[in-house]
């Protein structure tokens, strides 16, 4: 299973800071362009906070320090539970996306310290908050525990 997952965790980190560089290089800050009118915008965004810009009024030095930290025990946590439980092949899989989404929005934060996000979805007025490759990682990969958690505990029972 080690085999795969250092490949996956490589190439998910690799897509991510490549589509963010290519972002910062071809965009300007706030920018869009509609790629599926109604529905789907590329923007460019540095998002200060967590998801849905969560602490992004913070005062910038604390708010670094605390993610920079937080993503770090983060990190480690799953890194810990990845070593433990990696003959799990599902939950295995899933550490490897939290942990690639975790390290390519922690690159941006000790870089830049803000996150780049570029995915922009919407329907009518409403837009989803704008998003990113890590961000789409973490998401997947969290699905992804969840169902293991739950066909595990289902398997338990029987």
């Amino acid at each position: 299973m080690k085999k795969t997952l250092i490949p996956l965790f490589t190439v998910l980190l690799f897509i991510d800071q490549a589509t963010k560089i290519i972002v910062k290089n071809t965009f300007m800050l706030h920018e869009t362009r509609e790629v599926i009118p109604g529905f789907f915008n590329l923007t460019y965004i540095l998002n200060p906070g967590a998801a849905f810009g969560f602490l992004a009024r913070m005062n910038e030095n604390y708010r670094q320090l605390f993610f920079v930290l937080i993503t770090l025990i983060a990190i480690a946590a799953v890194a810990y539970l990845l070593y433990k439980e990696h003959s799990m092949k599902l939950r295995a899989f899933s550490y490897t996306l939290i942990i690639a989404g975790a390290v390519g929005n922690f690159i941006d934060r000790v870089y830049i310290g803000k996150v780049v996000d570029f995915l922009d979805f919407y329907v009518s007025d409403y837009h989803w908050p704008a998003f990113n490759v890590a961000d789409s990682a973490i998401s997947v990969g969290v699905c992804f525990l969840m169902l293991d958690l739950f066909l595990h505990k289902r398997s338990e029972k029987k």
